[in-house]
């Protein structure tokens, strides 16, 4: 699937505003090409809706942090309701991760992925469950291509003297997200990553800066444990 805009873009670029369907598909496949656009594995009926039901969760834990937090500065009369309504949130989401594990057990492939992924310490099921639905390319690209894709591959940006910072972009940022908060726990469980993330703070990296760089490396060392159908050796 192409942005049909990028293609317009692409098409204005070369000098070309005339449009029929002719020449749109012979600029689809300039496009393609030149640009060589990103290609996208699309997601059976069982990732779309765990994908539904984690997005569902993070609602909720979103929702749940809210009503904590005004559990702190609301009047006590208004305390019952803002209890009742975490209870709520609370029952909701044990439903949806009993759900969410179910449909992980029908599925063999993704119970055998799961273990893999899970057995790097710091890795939990809500990393390795978002991995599933949300990177299935992983296991089937090279390290550089899984590290863009996921949007953890730097850039550099320079023009003529100038040298700015290199920073990252793009990608899947969900997948970030979710990457960001289990490092945060990787760095303090796992030798490997808590060594990197040490060195490169001594070395002058700022913490984000070398949390980001310990992500690109376990996104590199999931991606390979899939695509060997090993789990983590700690070497």
């Amino acid at each position: 699937v192409v942005d049909p805009v990028k293609v317009r873009r692409f098409a204005q670029a070369l000098g070309i505003h005339a449009k029929t369907d002719k020449i749109d598909a012979v600029l689809i496949a300039r496009f393609a090409a030149t640009m060589k656009p990103e290609s996208k594995v699309i997601p059976d009926k069982q990732s779309r809706l765990i994908k539904d039901l984690l997005v569902r969760r993070s609602q909720l834990i979103e929702m749940s942090t809210m009503e904590k937090n005004r559990l702190q500065i609301m009047p006590k009369e208004l305390h019952s309701s803002i209890k009742a309504m975490l209870k709520m949130f609370e029952k909701q989401l044990e439903s949806l991760s009993e759900k969410i594990e179910q449909l992980i057990r029908q599925n063999q492939e993704w119970r055998m992925k799961t273990e893999i992924l899970m057995s790097v310490p710091g890795v939990g099921k809500i990393l390795a469950y978002t991995l599933l639905c949300e990177l299935p390319e992983l296991g089937s690209l090279n390290s550089r291509e899984i590290a863009a894709l996921v949007g953890l591959a730097p850039f550099n940006k320079e023009s003529g003297r100038m040298k700015g910072k290199r920073s990252i972009r793009g990608g899947r940022p969900r997948i970030r997200t979710i990457m960001f908060m289990a490092m945060m726990s990787s760095i303090q469980c796992n030798p490997v990553f808590k060594q990197k993330y040490e060195h490169l703070k001594a070395a002058g990296k700022l913490p984000k800066v070398a949390l980001i760089a310990c992500m690109r490396k376990l996104i590199v060392i999931l991606n390979t444990m899939i695509k060997n159908q090993q789990q983590w050796q700690l070497n």
